[in-house]
C-alpha cells in the first residue's frame, strides 16, 4: 500500500511519518534547516500484516504544490493531517480538492499536535474537519488525534492503518508496465537510478524499457521495491530501477517521464478529457483558456478548449486540452489544472482519448464518441464506441493507450468483426452487416447507373459507405469481399462479379472502325484522334468519348489527350522496356534506346515513358527509367 500525506504547511506531516516509521521524510540541508518539506521524502514501514507500506511525504506549502502534486498520483490512501491548535487551513482545503480530483477516496484524518489542544478544541476542530470533509471523497473518514512528541494515538493509527492496507486490492499486473518518475539521481557503482510508483504491470530485472516521452531505451539492471531488493516490481508499489543504455543519465529523465512498456511509447500533446471546475473558480472557463496541467508527476503548459460551451464554477464538462510539450499518458489517467501562476487550482478530470482531433471536435458525434469512452471498463468502453459514428475502432490503438496486455486486447475483440490493416480496425457485427451490404448494393446501383464503365473506383467506393473506414481498413475489407468471391478488382476498379461492361450498338460499331487503326504494325504509333476524326468525318469528341469508355473497360489505355493504345500494345511495351533494361550495361532505359525499339518519334516515346511514370510501372532517375518491380504487371505485362 502507498500512503500519500496531505495538509498544511507545519502541521506536522514529516513528524508523523517519523513516528509511525522512524525515517525522516526530510532528505534536503534546506529542509531540515528551514522545517519545511520541500521535496518529495519517502519512508517505509511493517505495519504488522508482513507486508511493507510505502509513504509519500510531500510539501504543504502554496509554493511546493506541484510537487505535492508530483506524489499524489498514484496513492492507495491519503493520510490526511490537520493541526490541533490551527485547525483547517488553505492549503489543506486544497489539498483535499486535489485528492478528490485525482479519485482518491480512501483516507484517515490525523488531528495532530493533539497535546496542544484540550478536549473542547479537539472537539471543535474534529467538527470542522467533518464539514470539510462532507461532499468529497472523504466524507466520514476516522480523524484520530496524535502527538508526535508524546506518541500519544501513534499505534491507534498505526493500526488504523494495518487496517487498510489488508483491506487495499492488488492492481492488476495483467496490464503493461508503466512507472511514473518522481526522481532521478546517479548512484556511485550502480548507475542511473529512477524512482517513482508502479502504475500498472510488473517489470523485472532485464526487462527492455522506454523512457517516454523521449524515447530512451534501456535495460533494468537491477530493482528496489518498497524499499527493499527484488527481482520484480509489481503495480502499486513504489519501486527504483537501476537503468542501463545509451543516453541514460541523471540528467536525460526527469520528473514527470514514464518508464513503460517499448508498446505504450506514443506521447501525446492532445488529449480529450472531463473536467471537473472547482466551485471557488472565479470565472467560467472558456476557449484557450490557459492553465498548468500535472500529470502523474509531469507538469506543463496547456490551453483548455471546452466542447460544449463554457464550464462554470462548480459544473463538469468535456475539454480538449492542447499542451506546450507531449507527455506520456493514459486514458483513464486523472489530471489536475492550476492557473498559470501557481497560486490555485482550477480543476481536474480524468483523460478520455489522447489522439484528439484538431478540427470536428465540438459536434455531436465527437461528443458521443466521448461520452462511450468515458466508460471506466475497456470492453464496456469499446462496444459503446462501435455503436456510435464513426463506428470503428484502432484496437490496436485502443489496447495501447489503455496499457492493457496484448492478452486483453485480444479478449477485447470477442464479438466483434476485426479487420488486419495497418492496425487492426473493429467493427460491431451489426456495423459490418451494413457495410457489406452497402458494398454489394452501391456496387449494383453504380452499375446499373454507368452499364459502360468497368467497375468503380476504390477511392470513391470507400466514401460512399457507411461506415467510413480508413484507406488502409478499405483496402483489407475490399480484399475480403474479393476473396469471398463478392467482387471483382480490375486495375483501379471495383465491380460485382457478374457485371459485363456493355456500350450502345452505335458506339460498338465506332470502337470496331477504330481498333485496325490501333493493331498491327502501326500498334507502337497509333493515329490521334483528330486525325481519325478528319478522315472519317465524325465528331471528334464522339471519337474521344468511346475510346474513353473503352479505356474505363480496360481494352485501351489514354496515354496523352490525343493518343490511344490497345491494352495488349500497353503490356508488349513494359514487356520492351524490361527488355532495353537487362541489355544496358548500367540497367537503365534512356527514351532514345525505348524510342529505337519501338520505332517511334521521340516525343511520342517521352509521352509513353511518361504515362508508365504516373502509373508507378518505371522509376525515374533524371532522363533515365527502369522498371518498378512491385507494379510491372499493372497492366497485365
Amino acid at each position: 500500500m502507498i500512503v500519500g500525506t496531505a495538509g498544511h504547511i507545519d502541521h506536522g506531516k514529516t513528524a508523523l511519518v517519523r513516528a509511525l516509521t522512524g525515517i525522516d521524510g526530510d532528505r534536503l540541508a534546506e529542509e531540515k534547516s528551514r522545517g519545511i518539506t520541500i521535496e518529495l521524502g519517502f519512508a517505509y514501514a511493517d505495519l504488522g500484516g508482513g507486508g511493507v507500506t510505502g509513504f509519500v511525504d510531500v510539501p504543504g506549502h502554496e509554493r511546493f504544490v506541484h510537487t505535492m502534486l508530483a506524489g499524489a498520483g498514484g496513492i492507495d490512501l491519503a493520510l490526511l493531517v490537520v493541526a490541533a491548535d490551527d485547525g483547517v487551513m488553505p492549503q489543506t482545503r486544497e489539498h483535499l480538492a486535489i485528492l478528490d480530483l485525482l479519485g482518491v477516496h480512501r483516507g484517515i484524518v490525523a488531528l495532530t499536535k493533539a497535546d496542544l489542544a484540550d478536549d473542547a478544541r479537539r472537539a471543535e476542530v474534529t467538527a470542522q474537519i467533518a464539514a470539510t470533509l462532507a461532499g468529497t471523497g472523504l466524507a466520514g473518514a476516522a480523524v484520530i488525534p496524535v502527538s508526535s512528541l508524546t506518541g500519544e494515538g501513534i499505534a491507534t493509527l498505526r493500526d488504523l492503518l494495518a487496517v487498510a492496507e489488508a483491506e487495499t486490492t492488488a492492481r492488476a499486473t495483467d496490464a503493461r508496465f508503466r512507472l511514473t518518475v518522481d526522481r532521478s539521481f546517479t548512484l556511485k557503482g550502480a548507475g542511473t537510478v529512477v524512482t517513482g510508483t508502479v502504475q500498472s504491470g510488473r517489470v523485472a530485472v532485464g526487462d527492455g524499457v522506454t523512457v517516454s516521452p523521449s524515447g530512451l531505451t534501456a535495460r533494468v539492471r537491477a530493482i528496489h521495491a518498497q524499499n527493499l531488493p527484488a527481482e520484480v516490481g509489481v503495480a502499486g508499489q513504489r519501486c527504483a530501477l537501476n537503468l542501463a543504455g545509451d543516453g541514460i543519465t541523471r540528467e536525460a529523465i526527469h520528473r514527470g517521464d514514464v518508464v513503460l512498456d517499448p508498446a505504450l511509447h506514443a506521447p501525446t500533446a492532445r488529449i480529450d478529457a472531463e473536467l471537473t471546475v472547482l466551485g471557488g473558480e472565479p470565472k467560467p472557463i472558456s476557449t484557450w483558456f490557459p492553465a498548468r496541467l500535472h500529470v502523474g508527476a509531469a507538469e506543463t503548459g496547456a490551453r483548455i478548449v471546452p466542447l460544449g460551451g463554457p464550464i462554470a464554477a462548480g459544473a463538469r464538462g468535456m475539454v480538449q486540452l492542447v499542451l506546450d510539450q507531449p507527455v506520456a499518458a493514459a486514458v483513464g489517467d486523472r489530471y489536475i489544472l492550476r492557473d498559470v501562476s501557481a497560486r490555485r487550482t482550477i480543476g481536474g478530470g480524468r483523460f478520455l482519448d489522447l489522439r484528439a482531433p484538431a478540427r470536428r471536435r465540438q459536434t455531436p458525434e465527437r461528443l458521443a464518441l466521448l461520452d462511450a469512452a468515458a466508460r471506466p471498463d475497456p470492453a464496456a468502453a469499446l462496444a459503446a464506441m462501435l455503436e456510435v459514428p464513426p463506428h470503428v475502432v484502432d484496437l490496436d490503438g485502443f489496447a495501447r493507450d489503455r496499457g492493457l496486455s496484448a492478452q486483453a486486447a485480444g479478449a477485447l475483440a470477442e464479438g466483434a468483426v476485426v479487420l488486419v490493416a495497418g492496425s487492426r480496425l473493429a467493427l460491431s457485427q451489426t456495423a459490418h452487416r451494413g457495410l457489406v451490404a452497402g458494398f454489394a448494393d452501391t456496387l449494383a446501383r453504380f452499375h446499373e447507373d454507368n452499364p459502360e464503365m468497368q467497375g468503380m473506383g476504390h477511392e470513391r467506393l470507400r466514401l460512399a459507405l457507411s461506415p467510413r473506414l480508413p484507406k488502409d481498413g478499405f483496402a483489407a475489407f475490399a480484399a475480403a469481399r474479393i476473396a469471398a468471391g463478392a467482387a471483382v478488382a480490375e486495375g483501379a476498379f471495383l465491380r460485382l462479379p457478374g457485371h459485363v461492361v456493355r456500350m450502345s450498338e452505335a458506339d460498338e460499331a465506332l470502337y470496331a472502325r477504330i481498333l485496325p487503326e490501333l493493331t498491327g504494325e502501326a500498334r507502337f504509333r497509333p493515329p490521334r484522334v483528330r486525325d481519325m476524326a478528319t478522315e472519317w468525318d465524325v465528331p471528334e469528341t464522339y471519337i474521344r468519348r468511346v475510346l474513353r469508355m473503352a479505356a474505363r473497360q480496360g481494352r485501351v489505355d489514354q496515354i496523352r489527350q490525343d493518343h490511344f493504345f490497345l491494352r495488349a500494345t500497353t503490356a508488349e511495351m513494359v514487356r520492351i522496356i524490361a527488355e532495353v533494361q537487362a541489355a544496358a550495361p548500367d540497367g537503365w532505359v534512356t527514351a532514345a534506346a525505348f524510342r529505337d525499339r519501338v520505332q517511334n518519334g521521340r516525343k511520342v516515346a517521352i509521352e509513353i515513358l511518361d504515362f508508365y511514370d504516373r502509373h508507378g510501372v518505371t522509376l525515374r532517375r533524371g532522363d533515365l527509367r527502369r522498371i518498378n518491380p512491385h507494379r510491372a504487371d499493372l497492366f497485365g505485362g
